[in-house]
Formats: structure tokens, sequence, C-alpha cells
């Protein structure tokens, strides 16, 4: 901490004689101080690191062998289209929390090796259509709590090795068909906490790769058809808390390679599943739907019974014989009114 200066009248009358000149060098300790420049670079370093929260000027003097940039958590509101230039090997450029509403459209244009781009938490509601355009190479863009409406697909053209996108908690509205179509080696989309009621037919169109796909917290009241079809390679699928009543037959039957199903918190009364090849179960949750227990879903629920999640208030709605019952306790159980006569032992095809 600096301590206070005093004043020169008070240094005057308790150490200094009438007329006595101050030493240069005293007189120097009793100038105010400047503030030294907040996370100044330092030579030859790979990394540059600035969690400074009075920071708001883009630091210059990066030198050429920065690898990785991280300036979070600061007053960063803009970036000049030169903030990158002279940084030819930057792989990973890290600006999340602070307060960027825009960014220069050349703004990435000196840095083609550039690997990992975060813009998590800032004040973005659009992005120059050729942000991305010079960044082949990029592989994860995190774009999460920003002020997205939109999203073009002019963003999207160029980015053939991207494998994680994250557009959560923004405002979009809408997935546009084959706005992902070029990213072919996409393996997990995330699009949480938007505003999405729908999702377009060819919404996910080119993305043959994809493992994860996040679609919780939306607003989905139903889902195309063939929403799946372009994605065979799907492990995980989050669809929770949305407004889903009904989905249509045979949504999943493309999803050979499915693991993780989350329908937990819609307002779901039947589900249909493939029969599942040889392998993992089923990771399913089905908490907090009105489900109607009638045998179908019973006998599926048995099946998917080692993974199954459902919280102790996930009642059957109807028939009225299993009104108010745990839906997940009468699916284990044997006396269901589902069982066949005789010696017969017969369980409908789910």
């Amino acid at each position: 901490m600096v301590p206070k200066e005093a004043s020169p009248a008070r240094w005057e009358s308790t150490m200094m004689p009438p007329g006595q000149i101050l030493p240069p060098l005293l007189l120097l300790l009793l100038l105010p101080l400047s503030p030294a420049a907040p996370c100044s670079p330092q030579p030859n370093a790979t990394r540059f690191v600035c969690t400074e929260p009075t920071l708001s000027t883009f630091p210059s003097g990066l030198p050429p062998t920065t690898l990785a940039i991280s300036v979070e958590f600061t007053a960063l509101a803009t970036l000049p289209p030169t903030a990158l230039a002279g940084l030819p090997w930057l792989q990973e450029l890290h600006l999340s929390s602070n307060r960027l509403a825009t960014l220069p459209e050349a703004l990435l244009q000196p840095v083609p090796t550039l690997r990992i781009l975060d813009l998590t938490n800032n004040l973005l509601a659009d992005l120059p259509a050729n942000i991305f355009t010079s960044a082949g190479h990029l592989q994860h863009l995190v774009l999460r709590g920003n002020r997205l409406q939109a999203l073009q697909p002019s963003w999207f053209q160029h980015l053939p090795h991207l494998r994680w996108l994250d557009l959560a908690a923004n405002a979009l509205a809408e997935v546009p068909p084959a706005v992902f179509q070029q990213l072919r080696s996409l393996r997990s989309l995330d699009l949480s906490k938007n505003r999405l009621a729908s999702l377009a037919p060819g919404a996910l169109a080119g993305l043959q790769a994809l493992e994860q796909l996040d679609l919780e917290g939306n607003r989905l009241g139903t889902l195309p058809p063939a929403a799946f079809v372009p994605t065979p390679a799907l492990r995980l699928l989050f669809l929770q808390d949305n407004e889903l009543q009904e989905l249509p037959t045979g949504i999943f039957h493309p999803l050979h390679h499915l693991h993780v199903l989350d329908l937990a918190r819609n307002r779901l009364r039947a589900l249909a599943l493939p029969r599942r090849p040889p392998g993992p179960a089923l990771d399913l949750d089905i908490s907090g739907n009105p489900w109607a227990c009638e045998c179908q879903l019973l006998a599926l629920l048995r099946q998917a019974a080692p993974r199954l999640t459902a919280t102790r208030d996930t009642l059957c709605a109807s028939p009225p014989h299993h009104w108010g019952q745990e839906v997940a306790v009468l699916s284990q159980t044997g006396d269901t009114g589902c069982e066949p006569k005789g010696d017969e032992q017969h369980v409908p095809d789910p």
C-alpha cells in the first residue's frame, strides 16, 4: 500500500530548517506516484494472462512468441482491428467476462493458426459476417452468455475443423436450415438456454460427426420427424426443461449410438425408442413428465431399467388405475396389469 503523501508545509515545519532546499532524491520521493500499466507483457513469453478489473485497453507490445492470450474479467469494451497484429503463432484467445459489444471484422486475420476462441459472457448482439473467414483452423468456438439473436450462415462457412461450438445462453429464436452445413468435423453443439420454440427441418444438416447435442432449457413444443437423420453419430442428447408434449414416431430411430437421453421436465405422456444393439444400456431420464402408464411404456421402461432416472415425484397421470403411482417403481413391478394370462410370457414391443 502506498503511504499517504505528507504536505510540503508539514515536511518543512518538522524536518527542514527554514530556507533549506530539499535534496533531489527526497523531492522525487514526494512526487505523486503514477500507477503502473496493468498486466505488462513479458519479453519472449508464450502465454499472456490478465484479469485486472480496471483494464480497458487491450494490451499492446505482446511478443511474437505468444501462443495463448487470456484477458478476462476486465473492463475491456472494444478491440482495435490490429489488436492481434504481429502474433502469427497465436493458438488460444480467451476474452470471457468482459464488456465487448462488437468485434472488428479483421480481428482474426493476423492469427491464421488460432485453435481456440472463447468469448463467453460479453455483450455481443451480432458478429461481422466474415469474422471467421481467415480462422480455418479454429477447433473450439465459445459464444455462450452473449446477446446473439440470430445465426448467420456466413459465420460457419470456413470452419471445416471446428469440433466444439457453444452458443448457449443467448437469445436465439431459431436455427436456420443448413446453417451448420459446413461443420463436418463438429462433435459438440450447445444450444441450451436460448428461445427456440421449434427446430426447423434441416437445422442439423451437415453434422454427420456430431456426438453431443444440448437443447436444454428452450421452449421446444415438438421436433420435426427427421430432426436427427443428419446426426447418426449422436451419443448424448439433452432435451430437458422444454415444453415437449409428444415426439414423432421413430424420431430416435437413426440414433444407433445413443447412450444418454435426457427428457426430464417436459410434458410427455408417451415414449417410443428403437431396439438397441448389444452394448451399454441407455441412460434415460424421464423425470417430471405426466406419463400415461400404459403397457407399452412400462415395458419400454423395464428394458431401460439399469440406467433409468426418474425422481420420486414423477407419477402416472393415467390410466385411472395407475394414477398417482411412481412411474419408476411401477415399471419394475410385476403387477402392472400387463402380464399375459396363462404360461405365455410376452412383453409388448416398445
